[in-house]
């Protein structure tokens, strides 16, 4: 595993104040997240089964908003991400192609950290590439391009370029957790609690 494995807190602000909160669980075969937004009724949840390279296999996305409902499951064939999306009584079929190095985000801060593991893996200090991406509001999986780099100032401190315009800086510690998110909407994700599995 190319993170350390054990439970991860976010805390995510805009300004002062809390709008949501991140947990997740990483070990070496899965990935367990939720995103808990202020209002309880609110949230993001996220299962996935890892290879032994820290790559996604299989996703379960749940996003509940209200009373409404919508899950998503997803399984990697060949170079393509077949699932299925079911909101209410109707569920239709999604197809995503993957990239060359078959990364998936599935919206989970652990998530970017895992593709920037690999990225500093592989020895390098940039990728451009298709990051097959699972959208939260509709759980349909796409696959645009997407920029991860380094800053040249600090090997610690990268930017993410998720959509034309859009941008992310984030920070990580020597054991490649992030520790700071700050986006281009003025929202900052930090690091409130790592506990390692015994």
């Amino acid at each position: 595993m190319l993170l350390p494995e054990g439970e991860y807190r976010y805390e995510i602000r805009r300004g002062a104040e809390v709008i949501a909160q991140e947990q997740a669980t990483l070990t070496t075969t899965r990935l367990i997240g939720v995103r808990r937004g202020a209002y309880a009724t609110d949230r993001h949840e996220v299962e996935t089964e890892l290879d032994s390279a820290g790559v996604v296999r299989a996703c379960t996305v749940r996003s509940h908003r209200g009373l409404f409902v919508r899950s998503a499951k997803y399984m990697v064939a060949d170079d393509v991400l077949r699932g299925s999306v079911s909101a209410g009584a109707g569920s239709s079929s999604v197809e995503a192609k993957l990239g060359r190095f078959r990364e998936i985000d599935a919206d989970l801060v652990i998530m970017k950290a895992i593709i920037i593991a690999h990225i500093r893996a592989r020895g390098a200090a940039r990728f451009t590439g298709r990051v097959t991406a699972i959208d939260p509001a509709t759980l349909v999986a796409a696959s645009p391009k997407q920029t991860y780099r380094q800053r040249e100032s600090s090997a610690h401190r990268w930017l993410f370029e998720p959509h034309m315009g859009e941008s992310q800086e984030i920070e990580i510690d020597d054991d490649g957790r992030i520790v700071c998110l700050r986006d281009s909407r003025g929202n900052q994700t930090r690091l409130s609690l790592f506990t390692p599995l015994c």
